[in-house]
């Protein structure tokens, strides 16, 4: 039995639907991200699954058991969850430990046991040593794990946290995403996720639900959104891509423009005219090449960016075809208007539509 389910949940205000027949199932321990781009419904769902808004359709459970739905709506303090916000609000007239204890307080926890849950619980966010201070005393990493201590502190049924990392600089958000992690895979919470930015979701999920337009695209792990992405819009919102056309004949993708052609695997290989595919700019090689790539003809280099870690370089066949972006070692230098053989690995090519 699922932990947390979604079924065909959806909210509208007035004409507007802001999330349309959405379903999900979270095993026991499962951390999942909704991620999406702004208005895609993901924060609505999150409140939805907290109780602060009410569903227009469909049903959410806890092990079996309705909690939101058109028979009963379970309040958010009987929900057993805890949810950390953008804004982390915590009490500036409280120190960190009486922060990290407020739940525990509202639970008349006994005192014995209050003290040694919220003294485990602040060394294992490593901030045992500035129990005594106050929120104004603190970095903004420090402040963010004492509303992750806070929300876990209780042992909630179910974890939410609405894009927690949002207000931190790029550093400190790469740090504290590996830290939510560590602390997800100590306590094993089921935990629900909300981010816009695909590296946090790629570095913290089990899986990840792609949301566009109030609907769900794809729900996977992280290497298969990655790596084989079922429609346009995840292709192009995890990660760089080429989405391109071509030809699927006798299980191979052929290209506008290049004479070669590249082998498939059989879920991917159905017959088709006319079909959109992904390409990652790292499946694509120019000049001589090993590792498993296949040549497909020759190319003209028409732009190029160096990004110092690889070359961003817009190369478009010479036989005329769609233009294709591929990145290149630092090394790999080419003047615009050079030509060079383009090489593909099958195993970064996914049929999309």
């Amino acid at each position: 039995m699922s932990k947390l389910q979604l079924h065909q949940v959806g909210k509208s205000y007035g004409a507007t639907r802001v999330v349309d027949d959405l379903s999900l199932s979270l095993a026991k321990g499962e951390l999942v991200t909704l991620l999406g781009p702004s208005g895609c419904g993901k924060t609505t769902t999150l409140r939805m699954i907290a109780g602060f808004i009410e569903l227009s359709a469909g049903s959410i459970a806890i092990d079996g058991t309705e909690i939101s739905g058109a028979k009963r709506t379970v309040p958010p303090e009987h929900r057993g969850m805890s949810m950390i916000f953008q804004s982390y609000a915590i009490w500036p007239n409280m120190t960190v430990a009486e922060n990290v204890a407020f739940g525990l307080n509202v639970r008349r926890t006994p005192a014995d046991e209050l003290r040694r849950r919220v003294g485990e619980m602040l060394e294992v966010v490593q901030l045992g040593h500035l129990a005594q201070r106050y929120p104004a005393e603190l970095s903004g990493g420090q402040q963010q794990r004492v509303a992750l201590a806070r929300a876990m502190v209780v042992r909630p049924e179910v974890l939410l946290l609405d894009e927690p990392l949002s207000n931190l600089d790029a550093n400190l958000r790469e740090e504290m995403a590996s830290e939510i992690r560590r602390l997800h895979d100590e306590f094993r919470f089921t935990t629900v996720y909300v981010t816009h930015d695909q590296s946090e979701a790629m570095t913290i999920s089990d899986r990840i639900a792609v949301l566009n337009l109030g609907r769900l695209e794809q729900i996977d792990t992280p290497w298969n959104l990655y790596n084989r992405p079922r429609t346009p819009f995840v292709a192009g919102f995890i990660g760089q891509t080429n989405l391109v056309h071509g030809e699927l004949r006798s299980g191979s993708l052929r290209l506008p423009g290049l004479p070669g052609a590249v082998p498939l695997a059989a879920s991917e290989a159905s017959d088709a005219a006319k079909a959109q595919v992904s390409i990652r700019p790292q499946s694509l090689f120019l000049g001589a090449c090993g590792n498993g790539a296949l040549a497909m003809g020759p190319v003209a280099v028409i732009s190029r960016t160096y990004l110092g870690e690889y070359w961003d370089y817009l190369v478009r066949p010479v036989g005329g075809g769609e233009p294709l972006k591929v990145h290149a070692s630092p090394k790999h230098v080419l003047e615009v208007g050079h030509e060079s053989v383009l090489s593909i690995d099958p195993t970064g090519v996914a049929v999309v539509a």
